[in-house]
């Protein structure tokens, strides 16, 4: 099975709690009224959509609605799909510069940071990128081992130091083995400590100096982990990181196993942030680049 018909079977549970409501709402109007709009406001926020989202989505449909003087339901379901299309945003890719890029990434302990890591490191190595990897949660000894595991199974170099190192001492060593090594890339795992603003603000600050000193002028990207299934608490994570760190992307995971999915139509509004990855699956080929183009037809595709 490839990763589109992966990415429609992933979507199925948020299609059934999303789409097939919505369907049903649209076919048991002949056409728009007030009840109608507030019907699928409250269908949109019950599939994790969020309230301010949703109800831009419905403003966004009266105005079109109205413009185009569409009273059928039908011709206004058409409408709608074109904005959920839009309301889901252009993917970005990696910013990858010439020579060595850094990849700093951040999130809770469970919403599969260190596996990611590792399905992004194995992507990029396929796609002719030499990478290394950097086991700075040195909060956790599960996290170091759990990342050499990955490591292992990406066929790439990891560079760790023991549990309580300076996590800004492994990045040093790390950078520069990666610099002695010619690597293209390396990806760099930070703890996931939420409770404490500070020490995280502190610990991201003190690895962006050693890299701002020993890669000057180096891309860098800081990708922040988020598990879909956790639905709206999900925005709330990304807020919180978002005061302690610049993020320039977001990975979402466990598409898969959750009726959730339309969290996907809040990210872009509520973070401003774009969505660079999405997983699907435990495989290590299950987590790719977000294709928006290739997101919709599967969301909306409703063949076998």
């Amino acid at each position: 099975m490839g990763f589109f018909d992966k990415l429609k079977a992933g979507l199925q549970k948020t299609k059934n709690a999303l789409l097939t409501p919505i369907d049903n709402l649209f076919s048991s109007y002949d056409k728009v009224d007030d009840d109608f709009f507030e019907e699928l406001g409250d269908l949109l926020i019950m599939a994790d959509v969020g309230a301010g989202s949703s109800q831009e989505i419905v403003d966004k449909l009266k105005g079109v609605l109205k413009e185009k003087k569409i009273k059928e339901t039908g011709a206004a379901r058409v409408e709608f799909i074109e904005i959920l299309k839009d309301t889901v945003g252009a993917g970005e890719p990696l910013l990858l510069g010439e020579g060595l890029s850094v990849i700093l990434v951040i999130g809770v302990n469970g919403v599969g940071k260190t596996t990611s890591i590792g399905k992004i490191a194995s992507n990029l190595k396929q796609s002719g990128k030499k990478v290394m990897l950097a086991a700075a949660d040195t909060f956790r000894a599960a996290a170091i081992d759990q990342l050499e595991i990955w490591a292992e199974r990406a066929d790439v170099p990891l560079i760790k130091q023991s549990e309580g190192a300076d996590p800004a001492a492994v990045v040093f060593d790390a950078v520069n083995a990666a610099k002695k090594q010619s690597m293209d890339v390396l990806i760099v795992d930070t703890a996931g400590r939420l409770h404490n603003k500070k020490n995280l603000l502190d610990e991201l600050s003190k690895i962006n100096r050693v890299i701002d000193r020993e890669l000057s002028g180096s891309s860098r990207e800081t990708l922040l982990v988020l598990d879909a299934s956790t639905g709206q608490n999900a925005l709330i994570q990304a807020k919180e990181f978002g005061k302690a760190a610049s993020i320039s992307g977001i990975v979402l995971t466990k598409l898969d196993g959750t009726a959730k999915g339309g969290i996907i139509l809040a990210v872009k509004r509520e973070l401003g942030i774009p969505v660079k990855y999405i997983g699907v699956g435990e495989a290590i080929e299950d987590l790719q680049p977000f294709d928006a183009a290739q997101f919709v037809q599967a969301f909306f595709d409703k063949s076998e």
